[in-house]
């Protein structure tokens, strides 16, 4: 195709039809932006960036500017991924509806569609794209318009986006493995080489057209690999104007998509997954991925890293190198925790104060106190002799010890995944990426004020003023905030609930234990209201989450990051801190708040002077925290997976059922992947939102759930598999990005670490009946306090329930109705006060204020010894191993060395080339002199 020599822009007074928002709207003569002169140097691209694109001043009706797509028919050749010559590849698929054969009564609405299309990809063919239309097989309605960018195309942007290529064969030698006389058992786990073969290693540098002689070119058509080609077409789409309206330029393939001009726009899968494709040249990388990685038979290999950050970029790569070394990360810790519920589990026949409790001449004669008015009965304390057994697994001493062991063990996995990460910099030319990253084009276009840069002392654009930038980031902050106080009103609408609906639980459920009805057993008052607190809870988490995610986008949009890096990192920030509190908050609220301000049975505290503040049972609120932890895990587990991959699926099934009639005719590749769905751009994000949250779960509460981590990891297992399946079958493939690191997802586990010391020290020491155990044990059990003659746990239960006179009942529950547990003039509850006729009763006696002090020594001491183990381990291994700190030099040394060489070559070469010039114009001048 031949280039044109400027672009065509529809200058449009009419109102604008795809408005979604001001991204992609700039003044043209501010806009600092792509030109159409691909064939110029790479640095004279970059000085034009900010010139002036002058628009198509002519009418509507005239088309003459206007350069269209070769339209030509499918050859029939299914698996093909080259235009219908055969030698030019396609990079990337645009799919729009032929507005002439819509079934529409807007023909204006069409017309300014069609004629925006066509602008575009005018405009795509000046900067040197080539474009290639073929009618859908299945539905002539569709249209689907194949790029390819030729070898000039590619090196000028190439340059452009500083992307680093070969320059010569890595001959670095790869140190042996320390466990050799384990490789047969790690070869048994790790891909197999004869399949997918490793990937040659290439000492590289950003590109530069000028020094294409130093690079690695063997072949002009595989020098850039189809991941690379796809980002710098990507790049090209993105930034390409079509229309002006009111001297406002409008751009980019993401606003046509989303006003509806074009349907998709997609990079190519290279063929089937289940089968290979029948082109010999293609690589079958994405069946390979299949059979390798995505089958479940494959579920105990190893990832083929290389091969998915080849495939799908860099950003997909280490989200799966990360998932992965936290899933075996994940394999120790459970190993841990199943050894700590085991203890628990085996020493409960052991439980001294839980065999009281179900004890029928101690517990069964212990009459408790009304937890709530009015309706709520005296009962005995033996009906909850189930929910003590099963306490007595998880409140047990091995629970210290696992709380201890994950407080050294999260610090590990963080600094053993910051070594990982420096070597998967170094192996994927990521060492520097933050320096070559380039502005996202949604802030180029909003670069319309000038400043005076503070170092280079020249002028440059940026979208807003220092006190505009003030005001965003205040309206930002304001709305966050906003939402975080929406989240704690449902919190406390939830603790309500929980307040009114135990009251009717408490009037409803039986009040004796039978023998015959198991259901009895466990279906307790505060059993049932916990369940059902923990569900409802867990439906509003997913109804706030689904609309803080508009919200939290919207916002971060008019907040304007420079590049995507930032903009990721932005909402990753503002999502997490919602989804914390969203996710979080009920947690926090059975851990350290249920249970610890109710007062007691004569004076208690009253929620907004309505509702009598809700107890734990006598058992404790561990039990309560380990039920939430179960439901919201579970609950969060299945739904995702409803939604990741279910709902795709079915998708996927719906549109194959509607394209039967036409199964029996060849489709080609493109119209293949157009019926995949499409991915999204935040979907990496949504995975890893949902790896962190559960990361949060694991470490914040493992002291109450030790086994967290067991369910964490058959969870992270199965993740990888689905999510590989779903992005190798159910997909599109995505546009392949760059990615240095995780983002700030690293601090945010860092964040959770630190404070998950604090949050387990205090679930044992104010959650938990340890502390107060111990103080009876080793003090209260013996004299003075105590009667026994030695340590023991016997009579711990009557040791901590305070009396209470039935008389000083202060409201209406004293004269309750239910008789079958006869008259009673005291009854018990669960604090350690002075009994009535004491001359301080109802104040806290000397036990409370002995356990307060255990309990603050507890946490004092628990955080000391932790954050010292965890800052030595940080200190002791560093982030970047010697290794591949030393492999880094080396590469750069070497590059410098082989680029100055071949410079001085060159610089050589010319020199003598000169040289000789000159002897040969002396030898013709001196010649006829001697003659």
């Amino acid at each position: 195709m031949k280039k044109m020599s400027r672009n065509v822009l529809l200058q449009m007074e009419e109102e604008d039809d795809d408005d979604d928002g001001d991204i992609g709207d700039v003044p043209t003569s501010r806009r600092p932006f792509l030109t159409p002169h691909t064939h110029l140097p790479s640095s004279l691209v970059l000085e034009n960036l900010g010139q002036t694109i002058i628009p198509d001043l002519g009418s509507l009706e005239s088309q003459h500017d206007f350069r269209t797509p070769e339209f030509e028919e499918f050859n029939g050749k299914s698996d093909s991924l080259f235009f219908n010559d055969g030698q030019r590849r396609i990079d990337f698929v645009l799919v729009y509806e032929d507005e002439s054969r819509k079934e529409t009564s807007k023909k204006g609405t069409n017309e300014k569609q069609r004629r925006k299309r066509q602008a575009y990809e005018s405009n795509l063919i000046c900067h040197g794209l080539q474009l290639e239309a073929t009618r859908s097989v299945l539905d002539d309605k569709l249209v689907f318009v194949k790029v390819h960018a030729p070898w000039e195309v590619l090196c000028t942007y190439a340059e452009i986006m500083h992307i680093k290529l070969p320059l010569k064969p890595n001959d670095l030698k790869n140190r042996s493995s320390a466990f050799g006389t384990l490789n047969w058992f790690t070869k048994v786990l790790s891909v197999d080489e004869s399949i997918i073969k490793p990937e040659q290693e290439f000492f590289t540098a950003p590109f530069e057209k000028n020094r294409m002689n130093d690079f690695y070119i063997v072949d002009r058509d595989a020098f850039f690999n189809p991941a690379t080609r796809s980002r710098i077409v990507y790049f090209i789409l993105s930034r390409v104007k079509y229309q002006l309206i009111n001297n406002v330029s409008k751009f980019g393939i993401n606003r046509l998509v989303n006003s509806g001009i074009y349907k998709a726009a997609f990079p190519l899968h290279d063929c089937k997954f289940r089968r290979q494709s029948e082109d010999p040249s293609c690589p079958n990388e994405r069946y390979l991925l299949y059979r390798e990685w995505a089958h479940p038979r494959s579920i105990y290999k190893k990832q083929p890293l290389d091969l998915i950050r080849k495939y799908y970029g860099e950003k997909i790569g280490i989200y799966f190198a990360w998932l992965g070394y936290y899933t075996q990360m994940l394999l120790l810790a459970a190993i841990v925790g199943v050894a700590c519920f085991l203890y628990g589990y085996l020493n409960q026949d052991n439980c001294t104060w839980s065999k009281e409790v179900c004890h029928p001449d101690i517990g069964g004669k212990i009459i408790m106190c009304p937890q709530c008015d009015r309706l709520c009965p005296f009962w005995k304390l033996n009906i909850t002799c189930e929910s003590s057994k099963k306490l007595c697994i998880f409140d047990s001493f091995g629970t210290l010890v696992f709380a201890v062991f994950m407080g050294v063990w999260v610090t590990l996995f963080l600094e053993f995944w910051k070594r990982r990460q420096a070597e998967l910099e170094y192996e994927w030319d990521t060492v520097e990426l933050q320096q070559e990253e380039q502005a996202r084009p949604e802030y180029e276009a909003r670069c319309t004020h000038v400043v005076i840069n503070e170092i280079t002392q020249e002028e440059e654009r940026i979208p807003f003023t220092a006190w505009g930038k003030c005001i965003r980031i205040t309206l930002c902050a304001s709305a966050v905030f906003f939402w975080i106080l929406l989240i704690i009103a449902s919190v406390i609408g939830i603790i309500v609930y929980r307040l009114s609906v135990f009251i009717v639980f408490s009037a409803k459920l039986p009040k004796n234990v039978n023998g015959t009805d198991p259901i009895q057993k466990y279906l307790t008052p505060q059993t049932a209201t916990s369940i059902t607190a923990s569900i409802i809870s867990f439906i509003i988490i997913m109804i706030l989450n689904t609309i803080y995610e508009k919200v939290a986008i919207m916002i971060t949009n008019f907040e304007l990051p420079r590049t995507q890096t930032d903009y990721e990192n932005s909402l990753t920030m503002k999502m997490f801190l919602f989804q914390f509190v969203n996710y979080y908050s009920s947690c926090f609220y059975i851990a350290f708040f249920k249970g610890k301000f109710v007062g007691y049975p004569g004076d208690p505290v009253y929620w907004l002077g309505k509702y009598r503040n809700e107890e734990c049972d006598p058992g404790g609120c561990l039990l309560e925290l380990t039920t939430q932890l179960t439901i919201i895990m579970g609950g969060k587990a299945i739904w995702n997976n409803i939604q990741e991959v279910l709902l795709p699926w079915i998708m996927n099934l719906i549109g194959r059922f509607h394209r039967v009639s036409g199964s029996e005719k060849i489709t080609p590749r493109w119209e293949q992947d157009y019926h995949l769905q499409p991915m999204g751009k935040l979907g990496l994000f949504y995975e890893y939102l949902e790896m962190i949250i559960q990361f949060g779960f694991v470490t914040l509460f493992v002291a109450s759930f030790p086994l967290a981590p067991l369910l964490a990891l058959v969870n992270n297992i199965l993740e990888i598999r689905v999510d590989a399946w779903k992005l190798t079958t159910q997909f599109r493939r995505l546009v392949p990005e760059k990615a240095q690191d995780i983002g700030a997802w690293q601090p945010i586990m860092q964040g959770i670490a630190i404070l998950a010391v604090v949050t387990n020290a205090m679930i044992i020491a104010f959650t938990s009946d340890m502390i107060p155990r111990l103080v009876y044990y080793w003090s209260f059990s013996v004299p003075p306090y105590g009667d026994h003659t030695s340590y023991t746990m016997e009579g711990y239960i009557n040791n901590t329930l305070s009396i209470f006179k039935v008389a000083d009942f202060k409201n209406k529950s004293k004269g309750n109705p239910y008789s079958e547990l006869g008259n009673h003039t005291t009854c018990r509850y669960r604090d350690f006060r002075y009994p009535p006729g004491h001359p301080q009763e109802y104040k806290h006696n000397i036990y409370y204020w002995h356990v307060i002090a255990a309990k603050l020594a507890f946490i004092i001491v628990m955080e000391h010894i932790i954050y010292s183990v965890k800052f030595f381990i940080s200190y002791a291994i560093p982030d970047v191993s010697k290794r591949t700190k030393s492999k880094i030099q080396r590469e750069k040394y070497l590059t410098q060395k082989l680029l100055h060489e071949n410079h001085l070559k060159d610089m050589t070469k010319n020199m003598g080339m000169i040289a000789e010039r000159m002897i040969e114009a002396v030898d013709n001048n001196l010649r006829p002199k001697l003659e």
